[in-house]
């Protein structure tokens, strides 16, 4: 919802890369402009082979704000889980330790990532998870996101979440537990 990406090629560094460009209409909003600025900040200070790697956060002379990053290949989880494909159990608990460890690093730089869901893990050809688009991530420190906004996606919430409460950690855990449920089911654990 916060931007739409492309494939590209960087002629600097001669590599295929992603750009993740903010839509035109949130460009306008300042709030959530500065959420875009944050998922990247926060996604580029860490580095853990499960979290997308961030190359850039710049602006066009126009005003528009973009973000370079890794050029992923493979699916997202929500494809995976659409198209039903039949994984080995072994192979799902895999897939849903390596989000765990990536959060772990995250939780432990202070970002919770507030939006876990099949869409959000991507799934390389080789097995590597990758957790994507920490674009509602809430910094520990930061009170952009304050107590009473609902953000994230319905789905996967804690019950904290919904209710417009402060969350940390273990909302991300939660949504770890739906993910799983529907990975292993094939359905939503919740209407």
């Amino acid at each position: 919802a916060m931007g739409v990406v492309f494939k590209a090629h960087d002629p600097v560094l001669d590599r295929t890369v992603a750009v993740k460009k903010m839509v035109a209409e949130i460009g306008e909003d300042e709030g959530l402009r500065k959420r875009f600025y944050a998922e990247a900040r926060a996604a580029a200070r860490m580095n853990h082979r499960n979290i997308v790697t961030i190359h850039e956060l710049s602006e066009t002379e126009e005003g528009e704000i973009f973000i370079v990053m890794e050029l992923l290949e493979g699916v997202d989880l929500a494809t995976i889980i659409k198209r039903k494909v039949n994984l080995p159990l072994e192979a799902k608990l895999t897939i849903l330790a390596q989000v765990c460890d990536g959060l772990e690093y995250a939780h432990a730089q202070g970002i919770v990532h507030r939006d876990i869901k099949p869409a959000n893990l991507h799934l390389s050809p080789a097995g590597l998870v990758k957790i994507l688009d920490f674009g509602i991530a809430r910094l520990a420190s930061s009170h952009m996101t304050g107590t009473g906004a609902l953000i994230g996606t319905p789905d996967y919430m804690s019950p904290e979440q919904v209710m417009g409460e402060s969350v940390d950690q273990r909302s991300d855990l939660f949504a770890i537990g739906a993910v799983l449920y529907e990975l292993v089911s094939g359905y939503k654990p919740f209407n």
